[in-house]
């Protein structure tokens, strides 16, 4: 055997980008190649549909190492652990003791504790951490913002008596004024005042950050993810600003600042925002001229999504949230909070807690997901999509900036009403099927019910009754799930009468399948009941099969070309005595219009709207 190193494939010559873009022109057959290859993403940039080694060459994000200014590869050079984290809402300071012990027995090692306002104080403080090694485990807490400085001081005496090393207490006090402004549109811009004080109160410790940044309630209303990334930066930018020229310095305000942040669906999008997030915030706190590069490090709590999480066929809300968690976790964050799937409807069970945290436990323990620092680097891909986002998300922040920062944009209504067109576009994408929810607007469970499931509200903790009845400021972001209009209408279609569809198969085999299943899938979206069936000789035999099975809707399902035989004579034969729809839009549609018949269903079809329409036909 020759001791010498083998290169292997040596022999091959590599083709050129010229030589592939030939090569799928060929494949192509004349077909444009922007259109049917390139992605057009709502970020703002397109996607190729292959990159090579020269297209990484030109970028920035691969020049440094892990744990490297500007931290585009992660915080970390050694691993990629993380914290797994469950909030608990602690009305009960016992309950809620008694519950985070048993969760820190079962994978669990970061805790977010919510405690109504009124109720801080030492004490509670007391029962609620008994037992709890607070220098071992991570310790995050939101309560009302104007109980947030009362509440560090409690915390730090309280670690004090406990004789607790400051160097080891990791956590946060979730203060964010303006996410209030930003998503209610109450003014609460004199609250802002308590944050150099709650600094001052937590400086001697340095892991325990008190000043938040919360673009999860952004991503939770429709965000795209490179106005959640640019609205970020401009949020953490004002917070930074604020601080220092308050006499905060600047390494203490950077490392108290903490970035609550959403993640969605957008497998390799999402894993790319928080390499652009980490690359783009290091780059606005050196601005600021910090002693140590430490303080540019951005801390990410992510937490997937409620925006995409339906209340039908709730268990697909699994498939979200864990490739949300695979995006977050091996997008090198801090810590994150898998939401549980049934949350949209009631309040968490034991279950999905559970399966909540097994979510991550299995991405740890299993997949090892804690063990490679930043493996999405060196992808073509990836790092293409990092410099992409990096360049958008720059774009927002930079606009944010001339408008005069975060605050001013809030309070002249700008960064609500972006995101309020993204939230009502994303809803009339869903509408048409332009975008999928899965078990939702395409492939429904046909004979799911809602057995009494609705929707619940937001869970504020605090502060409901001083903010009911006073007008807000300034404009507020008004959002719902995307998958609420079509649950609205399936429950108003199951407690008022489900009509049954029929599907009149004939002709052309390919053609009738095909175009009964998707017939099936469009109808069910309502709730309606669908029979599919296997073929009929006549339209007649169908017609009679129909109304024998006492159908309020007869679709007939057929190729283009033989829908000029077969849909007038069935609409005739059927004579007005259920809703009678074409499966299509064929070339004779106007010959089919001129003889009365006016429903049709076809891929161009807005979902949601005809729909409605159907029920208002037939009396729902």
């Amino acid at each position: 055997m020759s001791n010498s190193k083998e290169k292997l494939f040596t022999e091959f010559q590599a083709p050129t980008t010229q030589e592939w873009l030939d090569k799928i022109e060929v494949d192509l057959k004349g077909a444009d190649f922007n259109k049917k290859l390139v992605w057009r993403t709502n970020e703002g940039f397109n996607v190729q549909p292959f990159y090579r080694r020269e297209d990484v060459l030109k970028l920035k994000t691969p020049d440094s190492l892990p744990g490297e200014f500007p931290f585009v590869r992660g915080n970390k050079k050694d691993d990629n652990t993380w914290y797994i984290r469950q909030d608990i809402v602690a009305d009960d300071a016992a309950e809620a003791n008694k519950k985070a012990l048993d969760i820190l027995n079962k994978g669990i090692d970061s805790l977010g504790f919510r405690i109504p306002g009124e109720k801080v104080s030492a004490a509670f403080i007391e029962t609620l951490l008994d037992q709890i090694f607070c220098d071992i485990v991570e310790v995050n807490f939101h309560t009302c913002q104007r109980h947030a400085l009362e509440l560090a001081q409690i915390l730090t005496a309280y670690f004090e008596k406990k004789g607790y090393d400051k160097e080891k207490i990791v956590g946060s006090i979730d203060f964010d004024p303006m996410k209030k402004m930003v998503m209610k549109g109450k003014d609460t811009s004199q609250v802002l005042a308590t944050a150099p004080q709650l600094v001052e109160a937590l400086k001697d410790y340095p892991q325990f950050r008190c000043i938040c940044v919360n673009t999860v309630a952004l991503n939770n209303a429709g965000a795209y993810i490179v106005q959640e990334l640019g609205y970020a930066l401009a949020w953490g930018n004002e917070y930074l600003q604020q601080l220092v020229d308050a006499g905060v310095d600047v390494d203490l305000a950077a490392k108290k600042i903490k970035f609550n942040m959403g993640v969605s669906e957008n497998y390799f999008m999402e894993l790319a925002k928080f390499r652009a997030a980490r690359m783009l915030w290091a780059q606005i706190v050196k601005q600021y001229e910090p002693k140590c590069d430490c303080a540019c490090k951005m801390c990410v709590n992510a937490v997937t999504s409620e925006y995409n999480q339906t209340l039908f066929d709730s268990y697909v809300n699994l498939l979200r949230s864990q490739t949300e968690a695979m995006s977050a976790a091996l997008g090198g964050v801090h810590s994150l909070v898998v939401t549980p799937f049934d949350v949209t409807y009631e309040t968490p069970t034991d279950f999905s807690e559970r399966i909540a945290r097994n979510q991550q436990l299995l991405l740890k323990e299993e997949c090892h997901f804690n063990t490679v620092v930043d493996p999405g680097a060196g992808s073509y891909y990836v790092e293409h999509l990092t410099d992409s986002l990096a360049v958008e998300g720059w774009k927002i922040f930079l606009k944010v900036e001339e408008e005069g920062g975060f605050l001013a944009a809030v309070k002249a209504g700008t960064i609500q009403d972006d995101i309020n067109a993204t939230n009502v576009k994303r809803h009339g994408d869903a509408a048409k099927r332009k975008e999928f929810l899965l078990g939702t607007n395409q492939f429904p469970n046909f004979t799911e019910k809602s057995e009494g499931k609705r929707a619940v509200g937001c869970g504020c903790c605090c502060g409901k009754a001083k903010d009911s009845n006073s007008e807000p400021a300034f404009k507020a972001i008004s959002s719902t799930r995307l998958a609420a209009d079509f649950e609205d209408l399936r429950i108003h279609t199951e407690e008022t009468k489900v009509p049954v569809a029929f599907m009149l198969t004939i002709g052309n085999l390919a053609m009738r399948q095909a175009r009964a299943q998707f017939s099936c899938n469009f109808l069910a979206c309502a709730g309606y009941k669908v029979i599919d069936n296997l073929g009929f000789k006549t339209v007649e035999e169908g017609v009679d099969a129909a109304l024998e099975a006492k159908a309020d809707i007869v679709v007939i399902c057929s190729s283009d070309d033989e829908y000029a035989e077969y849909a007038i004579p069935a609409f005739k034969y059927l004579d007005g005595r259920a809703m009678f729809v074409v499966a299509g839009a064929p070339a004779c549609m106007d010959d089919l219009k001129a003889a009365g018949i006016e429903n049709y269903i076809h891929v161009r079809c807005n979902v949601l709207e005809t729909l409605k329409e159907y029920n208002q036909k037939l009396g729902i």
